[in-house]
């Protein structure tokens, strides 16, 4: 019979009665393989769902975008030459009810081909095209806010406007985008009713076009044709790039944390393999006295192990599956689509394959020990604490690493992250270990306590067959890990109360007509004496070109350009704007206002590695102006006043067609009458409420915290899976040091508390480790992923840190519980 038959023979009849023994190597890989296999699948549901239904969600195959007008007959006549064209309109308005309720809307008129694809429902089951010229369709959140249902009237500036129905579904809604209010749906001839459209009023017109051509081809043709135009294109395999963008980013980084979670579980894997092998010495000793080489033995184990880990993977494999439905039933709010069950291949397969690797790397060595370990040693009943893998165990490690480390670079579209966080979770491994070996080494040569239990505490550190290194990782990785979650969450946390200024405007208005800017503040100031209020002029376009590069000719945006997708909101000013402050370069002077200049976002500068002087093209109304840089700005964003990107002189913008927009700050008690004032007078006019729109961000970013939250607490689990195996690993160790205790004359009592004061001792010096660590890695998570301002709650983090030390020594001491029950005799006989 083969060697491998033979193993498989031996392994299976063994396996079939000490499975227990291997639980813990189950549960590791279980927890590891399910995260990374939940991950992947999720992020491919979502990227699968949104390409599947690019189409509809854009709502054609190609769409052409421009702001604060239409196209004209030329560009009409080529869009009609690539294919059937839908024309759609919109803006941000008011909706008022006949009780003098009101609400911001984004009101959206549509053609008789709308939708190209897709279906309007409407909540009774109606399919519907665009409603007739003095009826409206409106979302479910603005029939709710103004309690109103069909049949009712709502004003939409000078026009009524019939409710005919509520929308269940917009097929287009998520292409959309952010808006900052429902949706209403009116027709073309509808829009016009209203009087809202004006010179220099906010709106944008998109056309949809099907085509059976390939709508990238076309899309560069028609912007090469129109380059000075300002037309934004988009296609339908990047229906929403904000959402594929955000699902891409999360989905690397979950990822990471999945790979983490199962680095951190294959410690544990390690730590329940070295447990396992240990209470099988007698079974080792047996097979090489009746002949079994060291090999062979080798092979029954990895047989063994490999088994065990199959059905972990498996079991992961299944649940990472059934978790993509109820993750997007728990955390929908936050994803772009909610994803169904679906079966990913490739994260699958995936996720099987590190959960293989990380198995056959942390059972390496204490296979490779087993092996190595003659029989007269293994039938001792003391540990021999010179038994390891040696360099047998090391290269086969490394060997299941290398793959590792390959997979995590070439799988994910940030191989410089992925390395980074790799070589982190490395660096803390090994950190930690250093410590381990730090402390024994101290613990050594400290002077002994004169009171026997804190005397044997301290050198239960350092005595023979100690585990002091492999519990100090596992502490360390847990205390770490509990601190990383605590400063990620409150960092956030503080993020988002800090988008909140002390002081912030109550209300914004868009669409102030600039000949009325005088009547405007009257109005207000009739209802609310102390108002203050600014006003700014505003205008959309796009950057064409900056330095020498246009931006058409760009294969890909620059890390850190945002600015350069799409349309900018622009404005213009003789002084420098509130909340911002110059770097380089200096404001422009009362005579220099008439030249063409403008002053942008250091960051952004920085992004496209611009200078002084440099000229920067912008399309406004289809024309390109071009002006030179003369300063760059930091902007304090968190001020919820006017912050633009771009400010230029009014020499270069002040002759474009623009309304005005403005900040109302006043006592919130008054937001509604002086919205009811401001509505009749200007019917135009759109009034935002503040609050509204912050508590909307809020809510998104509150989510997205928990959903990190949930996902890294998969990697604390793994962690407090790592400290049971270390427990475990060790029992056979305390098992007889508490034998010795007892037959010395120590009670159950004292011999648990020797043992509390091992595991305080190391918590408390690997606290301080982990609050470093764990510290360090919540701030590159904070500011490099997520792109946030470092703010913990050190208040928090510590009093996790301290719980989690607590429950570190309960757990430890609640492990050491079954080896109280161990008897002398049966313990004494084994020596």
């Amino acid at each position: 019979m083969s060697g491998w038959s033979l193993a498989w023979r031996l392994a299976r009849r063994e396996l079939s009665v000490r499975f227990r023994g291997l639980r813990l190597l189950l549960l590791c890989l279980f927890l590891g393989v399910g995260a990374l296999a939940a991950i992947g699948s999720l992020g491919e549901a979502i990227g699968g769902e949104l390409t599947a239904r690019g189409r509809i969600l854009l709502g054609g195959d190609l769409e052409l975008a421009v702001s604060q007008r239409q196209a004209d007959p030329a560009e009409l006549a080529a869009m009609r030459a690539l294919g059937r064209v839908s024309e759609t309109l919109r803006m941000q308005s008011m909706a008022v009810t006949a009780r003098g309720t009101t609400a911001p809307v984004q009101l959206k008129a549509v053609d008789a081909a709308y939708p190209l694809y897709g279906r309007l429902v409407l909540a009774d089951g109606r399919i519907v095209r665009a409603p007739n010229d003095t009826s409206v369709w409106i979302g479910r959140g603005l029939a709710e806010r103004l309690a109103v249902g069909q049949g009712d009237l709502l004003l939409f500036g000078r026009a009524p406007f019939r409710v005919g129905g509520i929308i269940a579904d917009e097929p287009d809604r998520l292409g959309e985008g952010f808006t900052l209010g429902p949706v209403a749906i009116v027709s073309r001839a509808g829009l016009d009713r209203t009087g809202l459209i004006q010179p220099g009023s906010l709106y944008e017109t998109k056309y949809r076009i099907a085509t059976p051509d390939e709508p990238t081809r076309i899309g560069k043709t028609f912007e090469r044709r129109f380059a000075t135009a300002g037309w934004e294109t988009r296609t339908r395999d990047r229906a929403s790039p904000g959402a594929s963008r955000f699902v891409a980013r999360m989905a690397e980084f979950l990822t990471l944390v999945g790979l983490a979670a199962l680095v951190i579980a294959g410690i544990g894997v390690g730590n329940g393999v070295s447990s396992y092998l240990e209470a099988r010495r007698g079974t080792i000793a047996m097979l090489k006295v009746l002949g079994a080489t060291s090999r062979l033995v080798a092979q029954i184990y990895l047989l063994q192990l490999l088994a065990v880990a199959g059905v972990g993977i498996v079991l992961g494999l299944a649940a990472g599956i059934v978790a993509v439905p109820v993750v997007g039933l728990a955390v929908g709010a936050v994803l772009p689509i909610a994803p169904g069950l679906t079966i990913a291949p490739v994260p699958l397969a995936l996720a099987a394959a590190y959960g293989l690797l990380i198995a056959l790397a942390f059972c390496a060595p204490p296979l490779a020990a087993a092996r190595r370990v003659p029989a007269a040693a293994l039938l001792r009943g003391v540990l021999d604490a010179r038994a390891g893998g040696g360099w047998r165990g090391s290269l086969w490690g490394l060997s299941a690493g290398v793959p590792i480390v390959a997979l995590a670079l070439t799988t994910t579209g940030r191989p410089a992250f992925a390395a980074a966080f790799l070589g982190a979770t490395a660096a803390t491994l090994a950190v930690l270990v250093g410590i381990g070996m730090a402390v024994r080494a101290i613990a050594k040569r400290l002077p002994h306590p004169r009171r026997p239990l804190p005397r044997m505490a301290l050198t239960a550190l350092y005595r023979p067959g100690s585990r002091t290194v492999s519990l100090v990782v596992a502490l360390g990785l847990g205390l770490t890990l509990f601190v990383l979650l605590a400063s990620i969450r409150t960092s956030i946390d503080g993020n988002i109360r800090r988008s909140v200024p002390a002081r912030a405007p109550a209300l914004f208005a868009l669409d102030v007509p600039p000949e009325r800017e005088a009547a405007f503040r009257d109005t207000i100031r009739a209802v609310a004496p102390t108002a203050r209020i600014a006003t700014v002029p505003l205008m959309r376009g796009t950057i064409t070109a900056y330095g020498s590069t246009r931006v058409a000719d760009l294969k890909t945006i620059p890390d850190g350009a945002w600015a350069l997708r799409g349309e900018r909101g622009l404005t213009f000013a003789a002084a420098l704007p509130p909340g911002s402050s110059l770097t380089a370069g200096r404001w422009w002077s009362p005579a220099e206002a008439r030249q063409s200049l403008v002053s942008i976002d250091e960051r952004l500068a920085s992004a496209l590695d611009l200078r002084i002087g440099d000229p920067l093209t912008v399309s406004v109304l289809g024309v390109e102006r071009t002006a030179r840089i003369a300063s760059f700005r930091r902007i304090a964003w968190d001020t919820l006043g006017f912050n633009f990107v771009m400010v230029f002189s009014p020499g270069a913008l002040q002759d474009v067609p623009h309304n005005l927009a403005a900040t109302i700050d006043m006592p919130a008690s008054r937001d509604a009458a002086v919205t009811r004032a401001l509505l009749p007078r200007f019917p135009s006019t759109s009034v935002v409420e503040v609050g509204g729109v912050l508590k909307q961000i809020q809510d998104v970013v509150g989510q997205m915290a928990t959903a990190i939250t949930v996902a890294a607490g998969i990697a604390v689990l793994a962690g407090i899976a790592v400290l049971l195996g270390a427990i475990a690993a060790a029992r056979a160790a305390r098992t007889y040091d508490a034998v010795m205790l007892k037959v010395l004359g120590a009670t159950r009592r004292q011999v648990l508390a020797i043992q509390a004061m091992e595991y305080a001792l190391l918590s408390a010096i690997v606290g301080l480790v982990a609050l470093v660590l764990g510290a360090g890695g919540g701030w590159f998570v904070v500011t490099r992923v997520f792109q946030f301002e470092w703010l913990p709650g050190w208040a928090v983090i510590l009093t996790t840190l301290v719980t989690g030390a607590l429950a570190t020594v309960l757990i430890g001491v609640a492990g050491s519980l079954p080896v109280l029950r161990s008897r002398p005799s049966a313990a004494l006989r084994a020596l």
